[in-house]
């Protein structure tokens, strides 16, 4: 099974953008699954962020919308998480995830709980 592996995180200050990706969760979209991107901080729960269903409709949290965007590349089998407007609230461990078992994400917070998830990588924004 092929590992989801996350990227792109690092030290920003407040305003600045980042771009994760996440190389792996192509197979199990192409299973007819779905993919997303989840958030936590330590010693409080996962956040789900922005997730993408299977007929490619996608949904962001609310605390997100409007600055964080979902995308997928089919050619590079990566999928991304564009973050521009960061705020020290944002700064946490940003993982992705997939589900090959749930074609349409009826819930946002399903993402956090889907199959598959990797080991993260960190976003650190300062004021």
């Amino acid at each position: 099974q092929e590992q989801l592996v996350e990227s792109g995180g690092g030290s920003v200050q407040a305003g600045g953008s980042l771009r994760l990706s996440c190389a792996g969760a192509f197979a199990h979209f192409r299973s007819g699954g779905s993919m997303g991107w989840f958030r936590q901080v330590p010693g409080k729960e996962r956040e789900a962020v922005a997730g993408l269903s299977n007929d490619g409709t996608t949904i962001v949290a609310d605390s997100v919308k409007g600055r964080f965007t979902i995308s997928k590349d089919n050619g590079k089998n990566i999928l991304y998480l564009q973050m521009d407007s960061l705020k020290p609230e944002d700064t946490a461990m940003y993982f992705c995830s997939a589900d090959p078992y749930v074609r349409h994400i009826l819930s946002l917070g399903a993402v956090a709980e889907f199959d598959y998830s990797g080991q993260g990588t960190q976003v650190t924004v300062s004021s």
